[in-house]
Formats: C-alpha cells, sequence, structure tokens
C-alpha cells in the first residue's frame, strides 16, 4: 500500500503565476522525491507603488512516502 504525504509551500516569482508554481515544484523537487501532484490551492501578489512586483502560489504537494 503507498502513502502519500501532502505539504504546503508559497513560491513567488517577479515573472507570473506559471512561473511561481514552477519554482514550487523545483524548489521542493531539491529535497523530496516521488512527487505526485501539485494543487494549487490560491494565488496572490504582493504590490508595490500601485503596481504588482511578485507573482505568489500557494500550493499543496503530494509525494509517495518510501517504503522502510
Amino acid at each position: 500500500m503507498a502513502i502519500v504525504k501532502v505539504i504546503e509551500v508559497i513560491a513567488s516569482s517577479e515573472k507570473g503565476f506559471e512561473e511561481a508554481v514552477r519554482n514550487a515544484v523545483t524548489e521542493v523537487s531539491a529535497t523530496i522525491h516521488n512527487i505526485d501532484s501539485v494543487y494549487v490551492k490560491d494565488f496572490k501578489v504582493h504590490v508595490k507603488d500601485g503596481k504588482i512586483t511578485t507573482y505568489g502560489a500557494i500550493c499543496k504537494v503530494a509525494f509517495r512516502v518510501d517504503k522502510a
């Protein structure tokens, strides 16, 4: 039986939401393997002087836990 664990991460990008999600996968992949899926829970932006400065994605990353 496979066990799947889910963690929540927030990633950002200066270019857009799609890159923010890619950045989440890239960063999580550096320390976690067996990633099955990413659920984008929410989006957000940071604004300065009336302009968007960064795009953020709040993601739930699901991955299979290795058998002992």
